[in-house]
């Protein structure tokens, strides 16, 4: 079995500093499985590749065991094990890098947290449950996603296509990120996983999958397999998921503090004439199909139920307690069938793609994104006007500036403890425009609030429309 991961960061054999491993020497690893040989097929400033070809012997796997319940004589030496990637790959990344996955760089230390240009080709992958799913596991973490599914047999196609792929996945990212990906997903693909499965394999999930596991749309999926289809681990592993998720953990945090957004913003009905910005915005672009995008507890889904012209009505979010409490404001569950079909709650996040949220005519992002971390806006520029894609976006977000005229609220103070930045107007210009620009969109600002002359707005708004 062979995996590639391949960068053009220039200098592109930094990734040997990264994988702990000399681009011009060939090493091997021998395990209890067979030997891993790592080698360099490219090494250049330009472009290096790193080649990890794990040569499983047959014989090793069933040596000194009871095979008692193989179902052929010959099953136990000829089947798929050294030609495709599965759970023994894990392994050997686990084994042979265990350095690069705990994010450890002692020359370069700088390079731990660099996002370089990625690919890496698996050569093949199993996936009985074909391609979508396949792309369902990649997406959502934003790689773009290239398969090949290669025949039983070229001399009879009537027997159709195998189980198999060739698969190549790339983006951005740090090569810390992109083998955590690897060493959680492949398991999920390989349903003959050769190890055993105890609770120690829930703390290697949640080792690895943090920071990206728990708001992935195939969450349930990925904890299911990887630890084998036991149901009272995978349902732990979810537990567990969702309590260290400091995203959830934020949403559901005590917002009533002296000094929060909501007292600041409540003497001047501030939320109520966003909300009517963003709704007269929507009404006026006859879109029929619409996205709330970090919707919490559903108060502009309220608006949105209340018009006909609204016929598909989805409101995302990444806590899990917020959807209840939208659930139980909205009283979904005492909807007419009607009603009920018209709306939909989906629990993930809005930095990473997710199939879901594909074909929408609008979407509405109201006080969102200064609760991300600004390193993650690209990815969730991504998802939103590359992915996604609505014909027309509603974004507003707090005016830095206007700050100063709250009481006890000076300019270098935040609005709410859980916000990660806020943007000035000319900052919050330039990043809508760069957005703009480079995913074919055009912009109109609108003040939010009562305008003041220095300072502006209390809120900004931008109505970004589909170019074209």
């Amino acid at each position: 079995m062979l995996l590639t991961l391949t960068t053009t960061h220039k200098p592109a054999t930094d990734l040997g500093y990264l994988l702990h491993k000399n681009p011009y020497r060939c090493q091997a690893t021998r395990l209890h499985f067979g030997t891993v040989h790592v080698f360099y097929p490219v090494a250049t400033a330009e472009a290096c590749t790193v080649a990890i070809l794990l040569d499983v012997d047959p014989v090793d796997l069933v040596r000194g065991k009871n095979n008692a319940n193989a179902g052929t004589p010959l099953e136990q030496y000829v089947n798929d094990r050294p030609y495709v990637i599965s759970s023994f790959m894990s392994v050997a990344l686990s084994r042979c890098f265990g350095q690069t996955l705990n994010g450890r760089c002692r020359q370069k230390p700088e390079l731990v947290d660099a996002r370089m240009p990625l690919s890496a080709k698996m050569s093949v992958l199993p996936c009985r449950s074909g391609e979508q799913f396949l792309h369902g596991l990649f997406e959502p973490l934003g790689y773009n996603v290239k398969a090949r599914r290669h025949e039983l047999d070229r001399k009879f196609s009537e027997w159709g296509d195998s189980i198999y792929y060739t698969v190549e996945i790339s983006k951005k990212t740090t090569v810390v990120e992109l083998f955590k990906h690897l060493y959680v997903l492949i398991p999920v693909l390989d349903n003959q996983k050769h190890y055993y499965v105890d609770r120690n394999e829930i703390d290697k999930l949640l080792r690895h999958g943090e920071g990206w596991l728990a708001a992935h749309p195939e969450r349930e999926n990925i904890a299911k397999r990887y630890l084998k289809y036991q149901r009272s681990y995978a349902e732990e592993a979810l537990a567990r998921l969702m309590d260290i998720n400091p995203a959830e953990q934020e949403a559901d945090n005590d917002r009533n503090d002296a000094h929060s957004e909501d007292t600041m913003e409540r003497a001047i009905n501030l939320d109520e004439e966003r909300l009517e910005a963003v709704m007269e915005i929507l009404r006026a672009s006859s879109a029929e199909r619409v996205l709330d995008l970090g919707c919490g507890k559903g108060k502009l889904l309220r608006l949105l139920l209340k018009e006909k012209q609204f016929t598909k009505i989805v409101g995302l979010d990444v806590s899990f307690r917020a959807l209840e409490i939208a659930s139980e404001r909205l009283r979904l569950n005492e909807l007419p069938t009607g009603q009920k079909e018209r709306i939909e709650l989906l629990h993930g996040s809005v930095m990473y793609r997710d199939r879901r949220l594909d074909g929408y005519d609008a979407a509405a992002v109201v006080e969102v994104v200064e609760h991300l971390d600004a390193p993650r806006l690209e990815s969730f520029g991504r998802m939103l006007f590359e992915f996604a894609r609505p014909g027309t976006i509603v974004l507003t977000t707090p005016n830095r500036e206007y700050n100063v005229l709250w009481e006890n609220n000076g300019v270098d103070r935040l609005r709410h403890k859980d916000h990660r930045f806020e943007w000035t107007r000319r900052e919050f210009h330039d990043w809508a425009m760069t957005v703009s620009r480079r995913y074919g969109y055009d912009t109109k600002f609108s003040p939010v609030g009562p305008v003041d002359e220095r300072y502006g707005s209390p809120t900004q708004l931008c109505i970004f429309t589909l170019a074209g």
